[in-house]
């Protein structure tokens, strides 16, 4: 307690660490997040989910997950994107996107991810890398139609690479 009698505020674990700052005190090492985004792409529709950032997204909720493909036979296909936002003397750009394969079985409240993919992946966006290898013509159509309406001047600065590997 202090001389107010007050408790001394706890210090906290976060994953954020605000941008732009020399930082080495408690939490030094975790990782800057709030520049990426989460999309979901289920069903050939792409949508910004936030709660994908905790295993939390729409269609994750309720979900038992399994490294094991073969214990979700009747999955259906579904990804967590990705996506790196950063800024250059014109404005913001989408300067990295990465995919991660999942399947939902809804109906079993089964799924199949393998999370150190989904590690390294998000490291990779965050390193302003672009890895859609993953996904078919329909996502990639998704994926360029949600970054597109999102933010028209974010996808017009956006660099060729990532224009090419959505065509």
């Amino acid at each position: 307690m202090d001389n107010n009698g007050q408790q001394p505020e706890k210090k906290k674990l976060s994953l954020n660490v605000v941008s732009n700052k020399e930082h080495r005190g408690f939490g030094a090492g975790t990782i800057d997040l709030s520049q990426v985004a989460c999309v979901i792409i289920d069903n050939g529709e792409a949508y910004i989910d936030v709660g994908a950032m905790h295993a939390k997204s729409k269609i994750e909720k309720g979900i038992k997950f399994s490294p094991n493909k073969e214990d979700v036979p009747n999955g259906r296909p579904a990804w967590v994107v990705w996506v790196a936002v950063d800024r250059n003397e014109e404005g913001g750009y989408y300067a990295g996107a990465t995919s991660c394969e999942m399947l939902i079985d809804t109906e079993a409240r089964r799924g199949w991810k393998l999370l150190p993919d989904h590690v390294n992946r998000l490291d990779a966006a965050l390193k302003r890398k672009y890895m859609l290898d993953n996904i078919g013509p329909v996502e990639k159509e998704a994926l360029r139609k949600l970054l597109m309406e999102h933010n028209p001047e974010w996808w017009d600065r956006s660099p060729q690479a990532l224009k090419d590997l959505l065509a």
